[in-house]
């Protein structure tokens, strides 16, 4: 049988607990040898929180009643015996809906109220504000407990049409897609805006998380699942019925909110569900599954899609048959064939992402490192020569020898004006970088955009307005691409400098590459593009529609602005890291020379004692180079056994 994708997500998660630890051993191991600089421990930081909240997001996508909630419960919660997400017949999930593992927080269900899309806060600052959310403690170990407080998330109230307009469920525009009206005028709408399910389930503990969006309406009128959410997701499962294919609606949602210009297709998988509706005992297994390749053949072909990416299984039956521990149903419903392909596929190529994102940081690290045990070992050689020198001369010629050590050092000392200068410069083009990717500039922009939507009527200079803040948001990408390569060419020519008339090491880190940030703006500015078309002409017309729209776009940029940060701020860290650690090294390279030569003139077998010394110091730094080797080569080549070497993966990753 197929691996299962929670074999899978356990195996990626054995992997990760591994190399944190490894990671942990290597970074004590430093501080040990005294080899844990600013810029050392500034990498380990970055790659233990990388390890540590790498999150692997699963979308499921679809209309109302494509059986998404089923699918979640069979692929993820049938351990519990029973269903724990709401799946009857009709509309269940109202809400998008989150689920993952936060340590800090308690098991519990959190709803944020309908009512706050009536406030211009995005959903990411409402992330903020826990005590604006309903709150609901979860026993993870009662099932029936567990299933009951999730049913909160099928809630719905009524609500006049006024009101269902201002929360962005009625569009007299498009009558076809609004909510049944009743007998007294009313309509019915979710109750709750967004659910965020926190429990100390063994996938979820590991990093996964599971996003459930329910249906079109829902998702159009919330911008940050479109613009943010479910474009970073790992994986989106676009959920069909089997019986009916590709609906009108079905469509819609694949080509507003599904397919860009930078969808990964790899990261598109469609599921056609409910297979079981095509089981007939008038026909024959073949001509079952005649029809479901049938099926498969016209979606793959409608939606624009290799026909190996649509999968066809039966939620339901495969949820039954895990219960029931009964593996020819299993079979029948193809629950692990998906299974397979998002174990394989996704994770595997997750897992290969997040390895070689390791064995970068790792290479860096110990090239890092290195140059500080082989500062030493050239200091140690230095000494080496210069003791071998004094062996047979007098008191005088050894008091002249320290007294040149000493001249060396106060001559040292007098050069901290030019490397203080060299951190000033570095220092003040760093001021401007920082300015360029802070806060305030990119407020400055979302002001300037946001204006423009928020114009009474129509909004058709909008494109153009959007255009010009892209734009100017990939032009300062670029003057900080440019002054980055000139604080690097001010660090190689500085260095060499230093180097020259120091005899330090010193090698500039490579310069941040601006170019993937650059393409992180380029893809959020075509998510958002859905939006600017005539079809969405009339929900722009709408002032709290606009600003969820700039808020969400405002959250997204944010992030891209922080990680380039991040970048610029370790660069700047490790060329200091470097400089600070040479210092070090030669000041206490001089305060060592200056004993031995002092203890050597007060004792006559005092330089033989200090040769032998050198030579064990320098067995023990060739020693702690093999030692850095070898941890360091397990976390490299930790890499090669993070991708599952599988059919599947190759034809996926």
């Amino acid at each position: 049988m197929a691996t299962s994708f929670n074999e899978q997500f356990d195996q990626h998660g054995t992997w990760r607990r591994e190399f944190a630890l490894r990671l942990k051993l290597l970074a004590e191991w430093l501080k040990d040898h005294e080899l844990l600089d600013a810029g050392v421990e500034e990498r380990l930081l970055r790659l233990e929180t990388q390890l540590r909240s790498d999150k692997v997001m699963v979308a499921f996508v679809a209309e109302f009643s494509r059986g998404k909630s089923e699918m979640i419960n069979a692929l993820f919660f049938a351990g519990y015996g029973r269903r724990i997400m709401p799946a009857s017949a009709g509309r269940t999930t109202m809400c998008p809906t989150e689920m993952g593992y936060d340590a800090d927080v308690p098991p519990c269900l959190r709803l944020l109220p309908i009512e706050t899309r009536l406030q211009p806060q995005a959903l990411m600052e409402w992330r903020m504000a826990p005590e604006k959310w309903a709150r609901i403690d979860l026993d993870v170990n009662n099932p029936m407990q567990l299933a009951k407080a999730l049913e909160k998330v099928a809630e719905t109230r009524k609500v006049t049409q006024d009101e269902a307009r201002a929360l962005g469920f009625w569009h007299a525009q498009a009558p076809e897609d609004n909510p049944m009206v009743d007998a007294q005028g009313m309509v019915e709408v979710p109750r709750w805006r967004h659910a965020l399910i926190n429990i100390a389930h063994p996938l979820l503990k590991q990093g996964l998380v599971i996003l459930d969006t329910p249906g079109l309406n829902a998702i159009g009128a919330e911008p940050e699942l479109t613009v943010s959410l479910i474009p970073q997701a790992h994986a989106v499962v676009f959920m069909l019925g089997a019986d009916t294919g590709v609906t009108k609606s079905d469509l819609s949602i694949w080509r507003e909110h599904l397919i860009t210009e930078s969808t990964d297709p790899d990261a598109r998988l469609v599921v056609l569900n409910k297979i079981d509706t095509l089981w007939d005992a008038l026909s024959t297994p073949a001509q079952i599954q005649t029809q479901i390749d049938r099926q498969r053949t016209s979606t793959a072909d409608i939606l624009g899609i290799p026909k190996e990416r649509v999968i066809a299984v039966s939620a339901q039956k495969g949820l039954v048959a895990k219960v029931t521990e009964d593996d020819v149903l299993l079979r029948q419903s193809c629950l692990p064939v998906l299974e397979d392909v998002l174990g394989h596929g996704m994770m595997g190529k997750r897992q290969k992402i997040l390895a070689s994102a390791m064995k970068g940081g790792i290479t860096d690290l110990r090239g890092e490192t290195g140059r500080v045990i082989n500062i030493r070992k050239r200091d140690l050689t230095e000494q080496m020569l210069e003791l071998q020198s004094l062996q047979g001369k007098n008191a005088n010629v050894i008091k002249h020898m320290r007294n040149r050590i000493s001249q060396e050092q106060a001559e040292f000392d007098q050069g901290g004006a030019k490397i203080h200068a060299v951190r000033s410069v570095h220092l003040r083009l760093l001021r401007d970088v920082f300015n360029i990717l802070g806060a305030s500039v990119l407020k400055k922009e979302m002001a300037l955009l946001s204006d423009t939507l928020l114009q009474k009527g129509l909004k058709l200079g909008v494109k153009r307005a959007y255009s010009e803040t892209f734009d100017r948001l990939r032009g300062n990408l670029q003057r900080v691409q440019s002054l980055c390569a000139e604080i690097q060419s001010m660090l190689e020519a500085s260095f060499t400098s230093l180097n020259a008339e120091y005899g330090f090491s010193l090698q500039p880190p490579v310069e941040p590459d601006m170019a993937r940030f650059s393409a992180d703006v380029d893809t959020v500015e075509r998510n958002h593009l859905q939006y600017l078309g005539l079809g969405n002409a009339f929900k722009l017309a709408q002032p709290e529609f606009a600003d969820r729209l700039v808020r969400a776009l405002s959250t997204r940029l944010r992030n891209i602005h922080e990680a380039a940060l991040a970048d610029v701020e370790l660069w700047s860290k490790s060329a200091a890291a470097q400089l600070d650690a040479q210092l070090r090294e030669r000041r206490r390279n001089f305060a060592r020379r200056i004993e031995a030569i002092d203890r050597i003139s007060q004792a006559a077998g005092g330089l033989e004692d200090r040769i032998n010394e050198i030579n064990q110091q320098s067995n023990a730094l060739n020693e702690m180079d093999a030692k850095l080797m070898e941890l360091t080569s397990y976390l490299v080549a930790a890499q090669q056994s993070a991708k599952p070497a599988t059919k599947v993966d190759v034809e996926l990753v």
